[in-house]
């Protein structure tokens, strides 16, 4: 399959043939590419033929892949500590690794990610049905603004920006007012970047008179690297500001997939577009048993490769925790189950027996935009458990002082309302917390 896409722009699919599928023939694909994938794990991984040896000389299917014990994060890290860069998870030889990349960090050491030019095809190809459901297509100038300094955000990314036939500007980070000279004079109509950079981009507009977010003229923007996108709140307040279409086309992780899921005009739920790259499990975090994929699971995703060649990973738990809302076909016919993401078991934190995520609270924050920019910290001091969520928040752009207790107050009902834990509200002033090009960062935390 030729990636650079020559479908015409009308086209409702990118890969129409796998995107109709019924869900029925989605499975029988994925267990005869389960089947070759275990015998090339077990012949090729020393790290799973180590882990698995219980297993290794057994047929294991898709069903009895439950039987199997999880594959977590700090294994990948000790297995490159000890066997650098790759980690003995390496399923190939250093001949077949064509790219290397590495993870954020954001949630302990960088992995080291290599891939197969097979692997950088059905990232590309999996990544590139997301971003032609968000809406891009080849007539389309996308700026692409995520760091190009070896995450996989950056370059891999920007090929599955390619891969729908958008033409792709290679921009990164920084220089915030060179990109609003570049979008203004090169024509560009799409943006791709995380959630909270337009903040920046609005703050950097401030400092010229009289240009607004709607003068860029995008119609367009793609973000990912942060939850909070599935709030209708954000995307209307986002939408109404700038004038674009916003959809989180970018659901994902480095070491598993770079996009296994995005949003659509139809609906505010990701659409899960890689089960023939990823068969998903969805476990329950506290039993660990695995849950069925039908309307109303809340669970742990979970991740095993059913195409990947350099590190291939079972039983990955992701610690995304989501909620499947949905496995009948939509309007469009597309045949993806859809799901939207809670939060990650790794920043949840209690509160008084109320497990609190993050992404809820900045959905109560957003839910008042007259009264927060929508930035804030929670402020978890010790190990917790705690008895409330104490957080700075920072005012709305033009919000007096002498109407900040009474922000909080309005706040503080929102969130007891919406997550069911009392919180403790601090405000303070309008670009109180710096904007970033990056992810951001939500949890400042103290030691006791």
């Amino acid at each position: 399959m030729d990636l650079n896409s020559t479908r015409p722009s009308s086209a409702v699919y990118f890969d129409e043939q796998f995107e109709t599928l019924p869900l029925p023939d989605i499975r029988r694909l994925q267990d005869g590419l389960w089947s070759a994938q275990w015998d090339y794990v077990r012949s090729m991984s020393t790290f799973y033929r180590t882990k698995f040896s219980h297993w290794i000389d057994r047929t294991v299917t898709l069903d009895s892949l439950a039987e199997l014990p999880f594959t977590e994060k700090d294994e990948l890290r000790v297995s490159q500590e000890d066997d650098s860069p790759f980690g003995n998870y390496l399923a190939c030889g250093e001949a077949s690794v064509s790219r290397l990349h590495r993870t954020s960090g954001t949630t302990g050491r960088p992995l080291i990610l290599a891939n197969s030019k097979s692997d950088a095809h059905w990232i590309a190809r999996a990544g590139a049905r997301s971003m032609w459901a968000a809406g891009l297509r080849p007539d389309d100038r996308v700026v692409h603004c995520l760091n190009y300094c070896m995450w996989t955000g950056g370059f891999t990314d920007h090929t599955i920006l390619e891969a729908t036939g958008a033409t792709v500007i290679p921009f990164g980070v920084g220089s915030t007012r060179l990109l609003i000279d570049s979008i203004l004079n090169l024509g560009i109509n799409a943006i791709s970047c995380t959630p909270s950079y337009p903040g920046l981009i609005e703050q950097v507009l401030r400092e010229l008179d009289g240009v607004r977010p709607r003068d860029l003229k995008l119609r367009l923007g793609l973000f990912g690297g942060e939850a909070g996108l599935d709030n209708p709140d954000l995307r209307a307040a986002m939408e109404e500001k700038w004038g674009f279409k916003v959809r989180n086309a970018n659901f994902g992780l480095s070491e598993v997939l770079s996009i296994l899921g995005g949003q659509t005009d139809w609906t505010h739920d990701l659409l899960f577009h890689a089960s023939d790259v990823v068969f998903a499990e969805i476990i329950d975090p506290a039993t660990l048993q695995r849950l069925p994929i039908v309307e109303g699971t809340v669970g742990e995703l979970v991740c095993t490769h059913l195409r990947k060649e350099c590190q291939p990973l079972i039983r990955y738990r992701t610690r995304d925790v989501i909620t499947v809302t949905a496995t009948e076909p939509g309007p469009d016919g597309r045949t993806a189950w859809r799901f939207r993401v809670t939060g990650r078991t790794d920043d949840m934190f209690n509160v008084r027996g109320i497990n609190v995520f993050p992404s809820a609270l900045r959905v109560a924050v957003e839910s008042l935009p007259q009264l927060s920019s929508g930035m804030f910290r929670i402020v978890l001091k010790g190990d917790g458990p705690y008895d409330r969520i104490t957080m700075n928040v920072e005012a709305a752009e033009g919000l007096p002082a002498s109407g900040w207790a009474s922000a909080a107050r309005e706040i503080e009902a929102a969130i007891r309302s919406r997550v069911g834990a009392t919180a403790v509200v601090t405000m303070v002033h309008f670009e109180y917390f710096p904007r970033t090009e990056g992810k951001t960062r939500w949890i400042d935390k103290e030691s006791a």
